[in-house]
């Protein structure tokens, strides 16, 4: 199975608000090779929450897909992965590294990397709920703050406590997602592990993803933020690093992903969400384009899918 996630793959990050169902596939029809859910709440998922439930819910053309849970309770975790299993994902994913407040808060995401042993727990726990059916994957950063740099500790801990693969974003949780990830901290984690190192952290262009493995060696690329407002960085990554050479951006292919991605979101939303959710990811496509400010002033005040359709067609 890790023969599919890894080594050379390309994984979307889960991103809350973006990578939803309408997203993943577009990525994946653009050469994304693993997909993994939007954050699951394992409290939520065993108080059997609607809206929980659906964030779990994928076609077998998104797979390989992992489904990411986040919590700080390892019997709630576990409990929760075993009903993730019901959904039949390839991969169970633990958040460690989310800096949201919310989820800090509540002892969840990167705020398990003040809690080593609860975070040792968490996978040893989730570890023997899926008995081993599919892989387990962590992912985290590189500390809380510039004074608790302890991804290299933290990683071989869950190494140890029986993850199989793990994925490092290198920021510290009051970095958020400011300032330059340290794709060092990439380097040294991948020479002192014996499982498989997913690098993620300022992907943007297919550039600084041969630049991430030249300089890391990791196993795979996790692109998050850097796929939004263009998709087809997937393709272009995987020409680059086997051509050199890609197919940069033109304005049929900015409009058509647009439409598809609108088209993509009507299937499984009703109109009045997408109207809304769009916004922003309509936005994102505008980055680097003449005018763009007026233009997502009109996307802002859009009301209906036609309007959408109207302005795109206009660009």
């Amino acid at each position: 199975m890790l023969q599919s996630l890894v080594p050379g793959k390309l994984w979307l990050a889960p991103l809350a608000g973006f990578t939803d169902r309408a997203f993943r596939i577009l990525c994946k029809e653009n050469g994304a090779d693993v997909l993994v859910s939007e954050m699951v709440s394992a409290d939520g998922l065993i108080r059997d929450g609607g809206k929980t439930l659906m964030l779990m819910e994928f076609g077998d053309y998104e797979r390989p897909f992992a489904i990411q849970l986040f919590g700080s309770d390892p019997l709630v975790m576990a409990k929760a992965a075993e009903c993730a299993l019901n959904y039949k994902p390839d991969l169970i994913d633990i958040n460690m590294g989310c800096p949201v407040k919310k989820v800090v808060k509540r002892g969840a995401g990167s705020a398990l990397m003040k809690t080593p042993e609860i975070a040792a727990r968490i996978v040893e726990e989730v570890k023997r709920a899926i008995a081993g059916s599919i892989p387990l994957s962590v992912k985290f950063r590189s500390g809380w703050d510039q004074s608790s740099i302890n991804y290299l500790d933290f990683g071989l801990k869950m190494q140890e406590s029986g993850a199989d693969l793990l994925c490092l974003h290198p920021r510290t949780t009051s970095q958020m997602f400011s300032g330059i990830s340290n794709w060092e901290h990439i380097a040294r984690l991948k020479e002192a592990l014996d499982i498989p190192l997913i690098g993620n952290g300022d992907i943007s262009t297919p550039e600084k993803a041969a630049q991430i493995y030249e300089q890391t060696k990791c196993d795979a690329i996790m692109i998050g933020r850097g796929a939004l407002g263009q998709p087809w960085l997937f393709n272009n990554i995987k020409s680059y690093l086997s051509a050199a050479t890609y197919q940069p951006r033109t304005l049929d292919m900015l409009k058509n992903t647009m439409l598809r991605h609108l088209e993509l979101a009507l299937r499984y939303k009703p109109e009045a969400v997408i109207i809304k959710e769009m916004r922003s990811q309509l936005c994102h496509y505008l980055k680097g384009y003449v005018g763009a400010a007026q233009i997502r002033a009109r996307i802002n005040r859009a009301g209906s899918i036609l309007e959408y359709h109207a302005i795109i067609s206009k660009l």
